[in-house]
């Protein structure tokens, strides 16, 4: 089974939830009690999330957090790759060496590089905002990704 990192999974829930903020700041307790995210793993995503450019931080007493870019410019991808390194089923990844013993006689030695390329399309395709609850569009002026799925394929 192909499975999501749980940290991945709370990534996107924190980065939800900021998007919810009337001020545009969030801190991480705000973000832990509003989640159920315990505070210490909260804190932990929003350092990687912020050393991955997908947040800042803002210091001080009316300090916290904020998203870099609108949540329709964030990929579900940009977030994966930020918890999780390359998006890949295997370790043979865009060509890389030294991930199998066997890649010198393997079959497959470059194939899989399709089918990792077609998931991290399909994970590029899906924006924050997508994620976000409620029906049809979740963000004033957000495209439907049924409807940017539509258009690619006609």
């Amino acid at each position: 089974m192909f499975k999501l990192n749980r940290l991945t999974d709370y990534a996107v829930v924190a980065m939800s939830q900021m998007t919810r903020a009337q001020d545009g700041l969030c801190t991480a307790p705000s973000i832990a009690q509003e989640t159920g995210v315990p505070l210490p793993t909260v804190a932990k995503l929003l350092n990687v999330l912020a050393h991955a450019g997908l947040v800042a931080s803002h210091r001080g007493a009316a300090g916290g957090y904020n998203l870099n870019r609108p949540a329709t410019d964030i990929s579900i991808a940009e977030i994966v790759q930020a918890m999780e390194g390359p998006i890949a089923l295997t370790a043979c990844v865009d060509g890389a060496a030294g991930g199998c013993e066997s890649e010198s006689f393997c079959p497959m030695r470059g194939n899989w590089d399709k089918v990792n390329k077609a998931i991290h399309g399909a994970l590029s395709e899906v924006s924050l905002a997508d994620m976000l609850p409620g029906p049809g569009n979740f963000l004033p002026g957000a495209p439907d990704i049924a409807d940017r799925h539509a258009k690619r394929i006609a």
